[in-house]
């Protein structure tokens, strides 16, 4: 059942307010009211021309200007908007005029507990070999939940058996679980085990999936490969070479002869993103970039990687790998310009609000801290709201006689090495206003009539012209 969460902080120097909403609510569902919270009569929002301007292509919230509150305008997913963010923000901006005010509004999406964890596949197969002894562990493969925190998978169950148990481990995010063997198997007593693990979200009440698990009981190769650590980690440049080494993992077998030769390898389930980008050596078991590592994608990887004597049956061992990804200033900023006005008039007033820009760098750290500025001397300048959101307004004198349209070009330069920047034009076309008298082409005329001149002639043709254009040009003359 959906329910709605209302939260509401305000800052007065910044004319920023902070709302949250459950997702998947209905259409209409109120978020909050913005007369309110901001001290706006409700009378006047149409009259000041209030009004909200939202940066994405979808607009999922509107205002009521007869009641001045702020509601969902169309279907809200989380799992859409942000993945597997742990915080879900939209960002709105209210515009209000006479005088102008600006407001910033973050709408905190709540994660509903809507999707049940999943796994990749229906059952997985284990070869076990009869001599395996107990204590010895298997991996299995994780689910996986598009729900965030809490209404993520929370915990794993297996279902009652002779032989095995379960080892949950609890990670940042996410949960793993492993097969604990406590009992020795017996080919000849059971060669197939049929086990069935659940895995359990933190919602309330919980969403679950389940995946069969197939054992075969297998025979003889009574030693593990054994890895020199469990866990190993790295770093590596974004956008580094197909070839690039990586990391190295080392692994050893007691045994003798074929059942010690050890073959590594990526594991095939749940991480078909990482083998499309990295590869392992099945002898040296050196990792090396195979496709295109991009910081602005995917910041981390945890590569799963095994290990396998040529013994039969064969015995394995596994181990994690993360790699963190290092940002390369690769992305310029991009610029979004909103336009409040279709035209301003030339007595527009300094400060008048004539557009919105908005500046997105994905990169992370210095690389994605953007300063922006206007290129040229113009009456026009950029007002800073908050960061990397401005206001293209009115700095100067306006005179459509001597300009009617200007071209405002936007430079946005961002602080990573090599400096990347990229460049907006905004078209500011200026409209006439009635401030200027009409003028004669002669400021004082003599003119001679000849006595017994017929009623009608024309005596003297006389001119004048306006530098106002439209009503506010000559019109007659007499």
């Amino acid at each position: 059942m959906s329910f709605i969460l209302l939260g509401l902080y305000s800052d007065a120097v910044l004319g920023q307010l902070s709302y949250a909403v459950s997702e998947e609510v209905n259409r209409g569902t109120t978020v909050g009211n913005l007369a309110k919270d901001l001290n706006l009569n409700v009378q006047d929002l149409e009259s000041r021309m209030f009004q909200v301007v939202v940066g994405s292509k979808r607009k999922y919230f509107e205002v009521n200007l007869k009641t001045g509150v702020l509601y969902v305008n169309e279907r809200i997913d989380r799992e859409e908007l942000c993945a597997e963010e742990p915080k879900c923000t939209v960002s709105v901006e209210a515009v209000i005029n006479n005088p102008l005010k600006l407001f910033r509004i973050e709408v905190e999406i709540l994660d509903a507990n809507d999707n049940a964890p999943l796994f990749s596949k229906k059952s997985q197969i284990l070869q076990i070999a009869e001599s395996t002894l107990p204590g010895v562990k298997f991996a299995l493969s994780e689910a996986t939940d598009r729900d965030v925190g809490k209404n993520g998978v929370n915990t794993y169950k297996l279902s009652p058996n002779e032989y095995f148990t379960l080892a949950v481990h609890n990670a940042e995010g996410a949960g793993s679980a492993e097969l604990v063997l406590q009992k020795g198997l017996d080919r000849e007593k059971q060669a197939l085990i049929n086990l069935t693990l659940t895995a359990l979200d933190g919602g309330s009440p919980p969403k679950t999936g389940n995946s069969r698990i197939i054992i075969n009981v297998l025979d003889n190769n009574d030693n593990l490969p054994i890895f020199s650590k469990a866990l190993y980690k790295t770093q590596i440049a974004e956008n580094s070479r197909p070839g690039t080494t990586v990391i190295a993992v080392n692994a050893t077998d007691a045994d003798e002869g074929v059942n010690g030769e050890i073959a590594f390898s990526l594991r095939s389930t749940d991480q078909d993103h990482v083998l499309d980008i990295f590869q392992i050596d099945p002898n040296s078991g050196a990792i090396t970039v195979k496709g295109n590592i991009d910081y602005e994608i995917k910041k981390a990887f945890e590569i799963r990687v095994e290990a396998s004597d040529r013994g039969q049956p064969p015995m394995s061992a596994h181990c994690k790998v993360l790699v963190e990804v290092i940002d390369v200033n690769d992305n310029a900023p991009e610029i979004t310009v909103t336009s409040l006005l279709d035209r301003v008039r030339e007595d527009a007033q300094v400060g008048t609000a004539i557009a919105l820009v908005s500046i997105l760098d994905k990169d992370g750290g210095r690389n994605g801290e953007v300063k922006c500025h206007i290129t040229s001397d113009m009456p026009f300048k950029l007002e800073s709201n908050y960061k990397n959101y401005y206001s293209l307004v009115v700095d100067g004198p306006l005179d459509r006689e001597s300009a009617s349209r200007y071209n405002v070009t936007i430079t946005a330069n961002d602080e990573g090495t090599p400096r990347l920047s990229s460049h907006s034009v905004v078209s500011v076309h200026v409209s006439d206003v009635n401030d200027n008298a009409p003028r004669f082409s002669e400021p004082s005329v003599r003119i001679y009539v000849k006595e017994n001149s017929p009623i009608g002639a024309t005596i003297k043709s006389v001119s004048a012209d306006d530098a106002d254009v439209g009503e506010n040009g000559v019109n007659t003359e007499e």
